[in-house]
C-alpha cells in the first residue's frame, strides 16, 4: 500500500484529502482515509483535519502555499503510518485546448500552464503556487493535473465559438466550460448505478457557490452554460453569470470604472451577493430572517429562472433530456431549489416526488419519465483516480477508468 494525496489550492485555502492505494491491485478505487484544509493562508492560517470520525484544528499563524504543504505533510503522518506518499493530484482550474487528459506535471507544462493565467486570473495563479509548493514538500512522489476544462473539451464548434472574428477564436478565446471533474464523477456514477442512463442525455447542475450546467451524452460534454471565465451563465454566489457586454461598456464610460473595478464586480460583488444585498449564501436567503424579504426572494427568484433556462437549452442542444441530476452544495442540499427549478417543466417529462425531494439522502427523486437524481459530486475521487492510473503507467480520466 502507498498513500495518494490530492490538493486544491485557491488563494487563502488548500483543500486535501488522502487515499490508501494498492500498489497490486490493477483496478479499483483508491481508499479515501482522510479529508482538510488550511483556511486563512497569511497571517492567521488554521488547518483542519477529519479523519476517523475526529476532527481537529490546529492554529499555523503564518502561512503560505509552501509552508502549508509542510504542516499539511505533518498532520497527515499519523493517518497514513508508514505509506509513501506516491502521487500528488491536483485540481487546475484552466488546460486550455491542449489538455483534455489528467497528465504528469513537470517544470516545462508549469511554464505553459502559467500562460493560462490572464484566462483564469483568480484561480490558476494558485493552482500552480500550490503544484510548486507540493513539488518541494513531495519530491519524491508524482505530480498529476486535472483540469477543470478538460471534460469539454470535445465540444462541436458551434458549442464552443462566439460570433467573433475568427482570429479570436483561434488564440484562445472561445468557451471552455468548468467544473469538468465534477461533471466527470457524477456521469460516471448514475452510468454504472442505473443502466438505463449509461448512454443517457443528461444535464447536471451543478449548484453551489460557483455553479454551472452541462449537457452530457454518452458520458461525454456537449454543451456547457460557462463560457470563456468561470464568470458566465447561472448567476453564483457573487458572480455574475450572463451579462450583457454592453453593460460593461456602459459601467466604464458612464461609472469611469476600471478594468479592476470591473472585475471586482462581476466576480466579488454580484450575483446572490450583490442582487439580495444580504448574502451569497443561499442557506441564509432560503432558511434565515432574510428569507422573508423582498431582495431574497427576488435573488432566489432569479437564481431559479436561469437554472429552467439553462434546463431547457441545454436539452434542446443534447436532442432531448432522459435525465436532470443536481450537485454541488446548493443542488445537493436544497430541497427548496430543486422544488422550484422543477415546477412546470412537465411539459419536459420533468415531475417530482415532493416528499422523495425533501428527505435527505434521496437519490432518486423523480415521477416522470425523465430520471430526477441528486447525486453527491467527489472531485477529488476523479483526482485520486488519475493519480493511481499515472502510478500503474498511464493517466486516464475518470471516465476511461468506469
Amino acid at each position: 500500500m502507498s498513500a495518494i494525496l490530492t490538493l486544491n489550492a485557491g488563494s487563502s485555502s488548500i483543500k486535501f484529502s488522502v487515499y490508501l492505494n494498492s500498489d497490486q491491485v490493477s483496478s479499483g478505487d483508491p481508499v479515501g482515509v482522510a479529508v482538510g484544509q488550511i483556511d486563512g493562508l497569511g497571517p492567521d492560517a488554521t488547518l483542519i483535519l477529519k479523519h476517523d470520525g475526529r476532527t481537529s484544528e490546529t492554529q499555523l499563524g503564518q502561512a503560505d502555499h509552501t509552508s502549508g504543504l509542510r504542516a499539511i505533510l505533518e498532520a497527515i503522518r499519523p493517518v497514513i503510518g508508514t505509506q509513501t506518499v506516491v502521487g500528488v493530484g491536483h485540481r487546475i482550474v484552466h488546460g486550455g485546448v491542449a489538455q483534455e487528459e489528467p497528465v504528469r506535471l513537470d517544470a516545462a507544462l508549469l511554464e505553459e500552464l502559467a500562460k493560462l493565467e490572464p484566462l483564469a486570473p483568480l484561480h490558476q495563479p494558485h493552482n500552480l503556487a500550490g503544484i510548486r509548493a507540493a513539488m518541494e514538500a513531495f519530491p519524491d512522489a508524482i505530480q498529476v493535473g486535472c483540469f477543470d476544462t478538460a471534460f469539454h473539451r470535445a465540444h462541436p464548434f458551434v458549442n464552443d465559438t462566439y460570433a467573433l472574428p475568427r482570429q479570436y477564436f483561434e488564440e484562445g478565446v472561445r468557451r471552455y466550460g468548468f467544473h469538468g471533474l465534477s461533471y466527470d464523477y457524477v456521469s460516471g456514477h448514475v452510468a454504472n448505478t442505473y443502466a438505463d442512463l449509461a448512454d443517457a442525455r443528461m444535464v447536471i447542475a451543478h449548484l453551489g457557490n460557483g455553479a454551472s450546467m452541462c449537457c452530457v451524452r454518452g458520458r461525454r460534454s456537449i454543451a456547457s452554460s460557462m463560457g470563456f471565465s468561470a464568470v458566465d451563465g447561472l448567476p453564483m454566489g457573487t458572480r455574475t453569470g450572463q451579462l450583457d457586454p454592453s453593460v460593461i461598456l456602459y459601467l466604464m464610460d458612464q461609472h469611469g470604472m476600471s478594468t479592476k473595478d470591473i472585475s471586482d464586480l462581476i466576480y466579488k460583488k454580484s450575483g446572490l451577493l450583490g442582487m439580495s444585498g444580504i448574502s451569497n449564501d443561499m442557506r441564509t436567503l432560503l432558511e434565515g430572517d432574510a428569507a422573508d424579504t423582498e431582495s431574497a426572494r427576488e435573488a432566489v427568484a432569479y437564481f431559479v429562472a436561469r437554472v429552467k433556462h439553462e434546463i431547457g437549452a441545454l436539452a434542446a442542444l443534447g436532442g432531448g433530456i432522459d435525465a436532470l441530476v443536481f450537485t454541488g452544495g446548493i443542488g445537493e442540499n436544497a430541497w427548496q431549489i430543486r422544488e422550484q427549478v422543477c415546477e412546470d417543466l412537465g411539459f419536459l417529462g420533468i415531475s417530482l416526488d415532493i416528499e422523495a425531494n425533501r428527505r435527505r439522502g434521496t437519490e432518486d427523486i423523480g415521477t416522470g419519465p425523465v430520471k430526477v437524481l441528486v447525486i453527491r459530486t467527489d472531485e477529488e475521487r476523479v483526482i485520486a483516480r488519475a493519480v493511481s492510473a499515472e502510478l500503474r503507467g498511464g493517466a486516464q480520466s475518470d471516465r476511461a477508468a468506469e
